[in-house]
């Protein structure tokens, strides 16, 4: 998909299972890009499970992304409604139709290129659960891809499941584009045994057609993913977030950005009871620090990457 956006940078939180943090990430990266005087919409892009209001502490949006899907609305920016955050904007979710999570191709595609003109600083997309097509494919459209995940076994697990999946999703997009359809239909072949990793996949692809392997490698190159640890009990956790960039580099050809971890405190489930975000209702508290430097580190990846373009 081109980018033909007023949209600065479109920011996705995922990451593999639910109860990981994401929309207290995605709310507080919010607030506080909003704090940095940056004009900040947030999306709720879980669809049929939409929560990101109540984090807020504001009422079910009487508009949402039920009305623009269901074409009752024409302009996307016509769900946008205020929050008590200035500079914060929400999309609310659709909790009033069973039907929008599961988007038609045209309907997504409508509003992926929408999302990518709204009349903003900076586009944060608070996503659902697992790893459907409707989550990858918001994933890949932002340009920082933020994955959350615990110190934990299964939550490492399935953040890598997560971002295995969103880059062989990539590959779709691509392959008609690159006219690497057999290529890739042969790479995966199971004759050979299953593709395990996006390096394995990459080294096949290679020795099948070393032109098209290349490029497919500076595909996975350029596919960096942000990390974040959420949750993390002491300096041994905060590691994990180090530990997970080395190993899926070494062993997956997996390039992430680690921003940072944010500590577990008993803050943020306190403000999330309140109904607010933890950046109002806990400024002090140690997760809000962690979360403010996350978008400093966020915003300085930005700086680097504009400092590098002609």
């Amino acid at each position: 998909m081109q980018r033909r956006s007023q949209v600065r940078r479109i920011i996705a939180v995922g990451g593999g299972k639910g109860g990981i943090g994401k929309t207290l990430v995605s709310v507080n990266l919010a607030v506080a890009l909003a704090q940095r005087n940056q004009k900040v919409v947030i999306v709720d892009a879980d669809l049929g499970g939409a929560n990101v209001h109540t984090c807020l502490g504001i009422a079910q949006p009487q508009t949402t992304l039920t009305d623009y899907v269901e074409r009752r609305i024409a302009r996307l920016e016509d769900v946008c409604v205020p929050t008590s955050i200035p500079n914060l904007s929400l999309i609310g979710g659709a909790l009033d139709a069973l039907d929008v999570a599961n988007l038609k191709f045209q309907q997504k595609q409508k509003l992926l290129r929408n999302l990518q003109t709204l009349d903003a600083d900076t586009v944060v997309l608070d996503l659902g659960a697992g790893t459907s097509f409707n989550v990858l494919d918001f994933f890949l459209v932002a340009h920082h891809g933020l994955l959350v995940l615990l110190p934990e076994p299964t939550s490492i697990e399935n953040a890598y499941r997560f971002i295995k999946s969103a880059f062989f999703r990539r590959l779709q997009d691509l392959q008609t584009s690159m006219g690497i359809e057999d290529l890739i239909e042969t790479a995966m072949s199971t004759r050979e045994g299953a593709v395990r990793t996006p390096l394995e996949f990459v080294a096949r692809a290679k020795a099948i057609d070393a032109e098209a392997g290349a490029r497919l490698e500076r595909e996975l190159e350029q596919f960096r993913v942000r990390l974040v640890v959420n949750q993390a009990r002491g300096p041994g956790d905060a590691d994990v977030g180090h530990a997970v960039v080395s190993a899926w580099r070494k062993f997956f050809g997996l390039n992430l950005d680690y921003l940072g971890a944010i500590s577990y405190d008993d803050a943020a489930w306190r403000a999330v009871r309140k109904r607010r975000p933890l950046l109002v209702e806990g400024p002090e508290s140690i997760a809000a620090a962690a979360l403010r430097k996350i978008a400093d580190n966020l915003l300085a990846l930005d700086a680097r990457s504009a400092s590098r373009t002609p």
